[in-house]
């Protein structure tokens, strides 16, 4: 892979879109068999839908639960760099969507980025955009 940066940060997983495809048409389709079912099957029919819904809420929650862990731990590495890059705490007006975009930031820039992301009230994909020396996160979710 080239350099990481604006333009190519966002990580594409085509077997996520295509298993996420699947189980929309999964449930439009058990929708449909209930729709068209006769009132002997509507029992199983019944059954499919909630078995369709059932799973797509329950991809839906780990990806949300990754996503949220992930998080945490940006937040907390990131809180951690700017301690020692400074000595001092990172400002607690940062929302975590602006520590995750801060994250690219190298360490030269990490500082006064973080300041200016305060008093601008950057979002996280303007501290993005505005970062000079991309720094890598190829390791993520």
């Amino acid at each position: 892979m080239s350099n990481q940066n604006y333009a190519n940060h966002r990580r594409f997983v085509p077997l996520f879109l295509f298993t996420l495809l699947g189980s929309i048409f999964l449930l439009i389709g058990t929708i449909v068999n209930l729709v068209k079912s006769s009132h002997e099957n509507l029992y199983n029919a019944t059954l499919l839908v909630f078995g369709a819904v059932l799973l797509m809420l329950t991809a839906f929650y780990a990806r949300v639960f990754a996503l949220k862990a992930q998080d945490r731990a940006i937040r907390a590495e990131e809180k951690f760099r700017h301690f020692v890059l400074t000595g001092k705490r990172l400002d607690t007006k940062l929302t975590t969507r602006q520590i995750i975009g801060l994250r690219f930031a190298s360490d030269e820039e990490f500082p006064e980025l973080a300041k200016r992301a305060v008093i601008e009230n950057l979002s996280e994909n303007a501290i993005k955009k505005v970062i000079t020396n991309w720094r890598e996160d190829t390791y993520r979710v």
